[in-house]
């Protein structure tokens, strides 16, 4: 069993500083180690596993508030117009915020730096800093533990990453919830956690990785924005939002796969069904506050992507989604983008398969709970 305060102390002492900032982390730091203790099983792998990961995050967290302790001008950085990408996992949106990634003139948050934000990154060494190989071999025995991950999400250390490290900082991420069975935590987090003061954490942080390394025109992408976009708005209120789209049917069982795969080395006892479960009510929570959001005077600020359109050419919608941000794809940009495309075919490491059944989903009845969606979106049976 694994005490909060007991890892708020091993990070102190492992990064030899003490300032975590605004200590509105603690409640959920709390309410993970409660619902971990009392509800994960985990084995030893997951044990460690478990507190490993909110080691990364203390002491992370504290890295970041020494940084801004002895460079308060770090605070002066401005965030303009950020580039938010929210569709629901598994529509295409990390091969949409990959070929995003390709423009020389914006910015993503890397794995490397999601992973190892400080000392934040310098624009001199962003293709040589050391910490890119380590997070390479950091990778290589994710697909050594994990090998179905390459299917699922095929990435490498200088990838575009969703900020869900940025987030468990705060202690408030999904993260948890793909690695380990934590339901009381998660029923918290879904519907009593406030998300304003993790986005402006997130907005601190990206503010410390533009500092030395810009530019600053930035493409995140994360499907948890969809569930918390009011807090979202709350924080980045010139945010401009891309929603990809795909049938839900063919959704929730990838994700569910996707939270098997992640959390399978963690426990003897794992329940498949309520990773089915978790994500129909993600799912679901975020497809209804989304659309609530924008029928509540936000929809010219959205840009949307069917999953199939763009999977056969993505230039096209590319093209329009750059005139819809009043901005240019450049020949440069363009180049870059189907290099990555050549280079990274669907399937490139093999088909990713699964049966729904297995997460007690039918294709069916996720259908008709998403009706709402579908008709409102025009998304249709079998798009993708």
């Amino acid at each position: 069993m694994v005490r909060a305060t007991e890892l708020i102390d091993r990070a102190r002492e492992a990064t030899g500083l003490d300032n975590f900032g605004d200590d509105g982390f603690r409640e959920g730091l709390e309410r993970l180690v409660a619902s971990a203790n009392a509800e994960a099983r985990l084995n030893s792998t997951g044990e460690a596993a478990f507190a490993g990961q909110a080691l990364l995050v203390l002491s992370q967290r504290l890295q970041i508030e020494d940084w801004y302790a002895r460079h308060p001008e770090i605070d002066e950085q401005v965030i303009v117009q950020p580039l938010m990408v929210l569709g629901l996992p598994r529509t295409g949106s990390s091969a949409l915020h990959c070929l995003l990634a390709e423009d020389p003139d914006v910015r993503v948050l890397r794995n490397w730096e999601g992973m190892f934000p400080c000392p934040p990154p310098e624009t001199a060494t962003k293709d040589s800093d050391p910490r890119i190989a380590v997070m390479e071999g950091i990778m290589v025995q994710r697909d050594i533990q994990t090998p179905r991950m390459r299917q699922m999400l095929p990435s490498t250390a200088t990838s575009p990453s969703e900020d869900q490290l940025l987030m468990a900082q705060d202690f408030k991420s999904q993260m948890f919830q793909a690695g380990f069975h934590i339901p009381s935590y998660v029923e918290w987090f879904h519907h009593e956690a406030d998300l304003v003061p993790t986005f402006h954490h997130v907005k601190r942080v990206l503010k410390l990785l533009q500092w030395r390394c810009p530019p600053n025109r930035w493409r995140l992408k994360t499907p948890t924005y969809a569930m918390f976009i009011g807090a979202l708005d709350t924080v980045f209120p010139d945010a401009r939002y891309c929603m990809t789209h795909r049938d839900v049917a063919s959704v929730v069982p990838s994700a569910a796969d996707l939270y098997f795969e992640m959390s399978k080395p963690n426990t003897d006892a794992l329940d498949k069904s309520w990773l089915g479960q978790v994500n129909l009510e993600s799912a679901e929570l975020g497809m209804r506050r989304m659309i609530a959001f924008r029928e509540a005077g936000n929809e010219h600020r959205f840009f949307d992507i069917h999953f199939a359109l763009f999977q056969k050419d993505p230039f096209p919608v590319l093209e329009r989604l750059y005139a819809f941000l009043g901005e240019e794809l450049s020949a440069e940009a363009r180049a870059r983008m189907q290099a990555w495309r050549d280079d990274t075919p669907r399937g490139k490491h093999g088909a990713h398969e699964y049966d729904p059944a297995d997460f007690g989903l039918h294709k069916g009845a996720i259908r008709e709970q998403f009706r709402f969606y579908a008709e409102r979106f025009a998304v249709a049976a079998g798009a993708g």
